[in-house]
């Protein structure tokens, strides 16, 4: 059974910085594409940032140059590094994984990924 376990969330002013976690346990392919997806109140579920098992990343262009996304193979982990948050950035974060690769312009895509987390709530005040 795959499980994805977010952490890091929190409250943070205009500027700050945080990392997200996603411990990934459970899942045995060998290929995947990986990733986080946010979701603001009343706004649809979007793609944040993914990396594929051939290392390959894609950002949405509102976080391109300010968050990071990498991984920890050793420790089955992915992160998030967001830094000059802005209030737009606060949504809560989902970890997602699938062992798929993604279609053409799919990437971002929340129908292409099978497993989620939970999430985790990102704050950002101004």
């Amino acid at each position: 059974q795959v499980q994805l376990v977010e952490s890091g969330g929190g409250s943070v002013q205009t500027g700050g910085s945080l990392t997200l976690s996603c411990e990934i346990s459970g899942y045995t392919y060998s290929s995947f594409c990986m990733g986080w997806f946010r979701q603001a109140p009343g706004k649809e579920r979007e793609g944040v940032a993914v990396i594929e098992h051939v290392g390959i990343t894609s950002y949405a262009d509102s976080v391109k140059g300010r968050f990071n996304i990498s991984q920890d193979k050793a420790k089955n982990t992915l992160y998030l590094q967001m830094t000059g948050l802005k209030p737009d950035d606060t949504a809560i974060y989902y970890c997602v994984i699938d062992p798929r690769a993604p279609k053409y312009g799919g990437r971002l895509r929340a129908a292409e990924y099978t497993y989620w987390g939970q999430g985790t709530q990102v704050t950002v005040s101004s």
